[in-house]
């Protein structure tokens, strides 16, 4: 008796389990728990066993029929579940649709376009000029000697191609200075360029990264003088940085300008007072100068008839010394930390 009912609670169990329509469900629970149904009958015969068999077979039976019965119930509610949520996914047309997640501009590329826009509005020509650049342009045209250190492979990364008799080697472009020379080629004075790309050096700590981005001023024409640089260069001060914040200039040396300065910032947390961030109220911020009359050589500009200034800073690092954002480690705005990068 035991092993009928046993065979009873496993072929219900299976024929529930095995249906997808609720409508079967009760056709299952009249077969096996019907007045006729199989469990029904073989409870029946229970009054025929022997009065010591029948308490034992009997609370089986009764867990047979509880089983059936939880195992029905629990289908019943699955499926009606199922047919809601297949029920709530079609499609319906008057319905508004999805916005796919929505991404930004990197901080990066935030900075290059606020430059951009600063020195339009002051005449200057957005130019771009290649990454991959002859030695001739990135250093002899730029008044580099040979032996000097920035021409070393640890300091510029040299590309294995074969070298041209007039332009030399082959090189990633260390500073976007090589465009000026360039600029001057074409003989379309006065030139006012901004030159914003990549650059590229050997070197990464959390000041510097193997690639980063440089913008590059050129101002070329009759009678361009230092105060013209000194204008230019508080226009884009209070520009970017507001209006409470200063800048100097302190004598410096490039091989490309002479003379040349460094081109230092008030700090924006204590606003030139010094504090833990500057030390001394100051935060360098890059290099300009009056452009050096053997680079007007090579460009084939009278230096007699023309003079210029130009500048070149880096991106990240205006960016780093923009109010507000506080970066410990520069190689933080090339990683792919969206914890970070969102915030912008």
């Amino acid at each position: 008796m035991e092993e009928a009912l046993i065979n009873i609670k496993n072929t219900a169990l299976s024929f529930i389990l095995e249906t997808d329509d609720p409508k079967n469900l009760e056709e299952i629970k009249l077969q096996f728990l019907g007045r006729g149904g199989k469990l029904t009958l073989a409870i029946k015969e229970i009054t025929r066993l022997p009065q010591e068999k029948r308490r034992e077979v009997g609370m089986l039976a009764n867990e047979v029929k509880q089983t059936i019965e939880n195992t029905i119930s629990e289908r019943l509610q699955k499926l009606t579940q199922k047919k809601h949520i297949s029920l709530s996914k079609k499609l319906d047309v008057t319905n508004p649709g999805a916005k796919p997640p929505l991404g930004h501009l990197h901080l990066v590329t935030q900075a290059i376009e606020e430059i951009t826009y600063i020195f339009e509005h002051i005449g200057f020509s957005r130019v771009r000029y290649p990454e991959i650049e002859w030695d001739y342009y990135a250093f002899t045209a730029l008044n580099f000697p040979k032996d000097h250190p920035a021409r070393d492979d640890w300091e510029t990364f040299f590309i294995k191609e074969e070298t041209n008799p007039k332009m030399g080697e082959i090189l990633l472009t260390p500073h976007t200075s090589s465009g000026q020379v360039r600029e001057m080629q074409k003989k379309q004075l006065p030139i006012k360029m901004l030159n914003i790309a990549k650059c590229y050096r050997r070197q990464s700590d959390v000041s510097h990264t193997p690639m980063f981005h440089q913008f590059e001023g050129l101002v070329m024409g009759k009678d361009i003088s230092i105060s013209h640089l000194k204008g230019t260069l508080d226009y884009f001060v209070k520009s970017y940085f507001g209006e409470k914040r200063q800048f100097r200039i302190r004598p410096y040396h490039f091989q490309f300008t002479e003379p040349s300065f460094e081109v230092d910032v008030t700090c924006g947390v204590c606003l030139g007072k010094g504090c833990k961030l500057c030390k001394a109220g100051w935060l360098e911020m890059g290099g300009a100068g009056m452009v050096h009359p053997n680079v007007l050589k090579f460009g084939g500009i009278d230096s007699k008839e023309f003079t210029g200034f130009a500048f070149g800073w880096g991106v990240e690092r205006v960016l780093m010394m923009k109010e507000g954002i506080e970066i410990d480690d520069l190689r933080l705005l090339y990683s792919n930390k969206l914890e970070f990068l969102e915030q912008f």
